[in-house]
């Protein structure tokens, strides 16, 4: 399906997206990208619906062919003391601080944002399979947590990180209850027992 381009045709648009909001360990990443007026859509799309492999083959895709991006992470300790929906938006913040061009309108995925730098925002629930600049953002902040994760893996191999990515499926539940949380757990987040 083609993605919309620009949503109002008369702004600089920002689109921003988030990854990792339900993890149980690493951190809450965001991007912001800023397309070029020539990007084509090529094959990016909401990163939930993209193999690895063709994530990982669009990101310097994406990096060479924007206007301008960033990446920004918040850290377990950050979402535990904030919550997650606020430590989401904060990365969110933190990826619009780092554009070295100002956004005139921000496109972000979900329902919920705070104000940013009186800068106009449009709030798109499944912006990232509607949108193409904040598909591109979810790609670029899915990849560099991936990315990040698979490292942090390699020094705590028991969890699993490198297939789950830190998400709380059975495997990684179980190496909880046996090993206990590491420094990047979450200690906010709670397992579910059946």
């Amino acid at each position: 399906m083609e993605l919309i381009k620009n949503w109002s045709n008369l702004y600089i648009e920002a689109g921003c997206d988030e990854v990792g909001r339900g993890c149980l360990s690493g951190p809450v990443v965001a991007a912001a990208v800023i397309l070029d007026d020539d990007f084509k859509q090529n094959l990016v799309n909401d990163s939930k619906k993209l193999t690895f492999k063709t994530r990982m083959d669009l990101d310097s895709y994406i990096k060479d062919n924007v206007k301008n991006y960033a990446i920004a992470e918040l850290p377990p300790a950050f979402i535990d003391e904030h919550n997650i929906l606020n430590a989401s938006i904060h990365a969110m913040h933190r990826a619009l601080d780092q554009l070295t061009i100002t956004p005139e309108l921000i496109l972000v995925d979900g329902n919920k944002f705070h104000p940013y730098n009186y800068i106009p925002h449009q709030c798109i629930i499944k912006g990232d399979s509607k949108v193409l600049s904040i598909a591109a953002a979810s790609i670029l902040a899915k990849n560099y947590r991936d990315k990040l994760m698979i490292e942090l893996h390699e020094e705590y191999p028991q969890y699993g990180w490198d297939t789950n990515f830190g998400y709380a499926t059975k495997k990684h539940q179980e190496a909880l209850i046996k090993h206990g949380p590491t420094q990047y757990h979450r200690q906010s987040f709670r397992l579910k027992y059946d």
